[in-house]
């Protein structure tokens, strides 16, 4: 059964920890992470500081052979990291074992990061890797999703996936409802008879998946 699993890094010993070096206010969020050939690239935000030259503060690791700033909102910056394969460290095994990363976010007192394997084996293997290379990672939550949740992606079209998700931000099943159906469809571009055929038809498919794997006593 595909499970997610919960692991801590002290802050020093994950990809990246070297900017708390010189900014150990900020907040690390890593977006994604790109294999390409001998290069991993992954992209991250950087919250809680003013620095103008934020590449600067990590140019020092070792692994990073390029870094580059994409984009910054107000103290927010988000940049593109090319790290190297041959540099071996959490990224790195990432890659090989090809456990997919959930989230990483990282500050000063350590990193926490999230990743799912198809069963726990993945994430056993994992583990023992990175204790193989020394790298001190601690598990911290273990849990095995319920196939609503490693189905929820299949049974449902991209658009009904995304008007429930906003209606469900913007507070359309509370009681009172945050928000109209009318409201939903102007903020999707769709009209108020298609949010509720999508919401409709979105809800149908998960029940019916939800129902069928319940056994009902007789």
């Amino acid at each position: 059964m595909a499970t997610e699993a919960t692991f801590t890094i002290p802050a020093d010993q994950f990809p990246l920890g070297t900017v708390f070096n010189q900014l150990p206010n900020v907040t690390v969020q890593l977006e994604r992470l790109i294999p390409a050939g001998d290069v991993m690239i992954p992209y991250f935000w950087v919250r809680g500081t003013e620095v103008t030259d934020i590449e600067s503060a990590f140019t020092e690791h070792p692994g990073v052979r390029a870094i580059r700033l994409v984009d910054s909102v107000n103290d927010e910056y988000l940049l593109r990291v090319e790290w190297a394969r041959d540099y071996y460290d959490v990224l790195t095994i990432l890659a090989e074992t090809e456990v997919p990363l959930i989230e990483a976010i990282g500050t000063s007192q350590q990193w926490t990061f999230k990743v799912r394997g198809d069963n726990r084996g993945d994430l056993v293997d994992f583990q023992q890797r990175c204790q193989d290379l020394g790298i001190p990672i601690t598990l911290t939550n273990l849990n095995a999703l319920t196939p609503v949740e490693t189905t929820i992606e299949a049974i449902l079209t991209d658009t009904q996936q995304e008007a429930l998700t906003l209606a469900y931000e913007r507070g359309y099943f509370e009681s009172p409802r945050d928000v109209t159906m009318a409201e939903l469809g102007t903020e999707l571009g769709i009209s108020q008879q298609a949010v509720s055929s999508r919401l409709r038809r979105g809800i149908k498919h998960i029940l019916g998946n939800t129902l069928s794997t319940i056994s009902t006593p007789r």
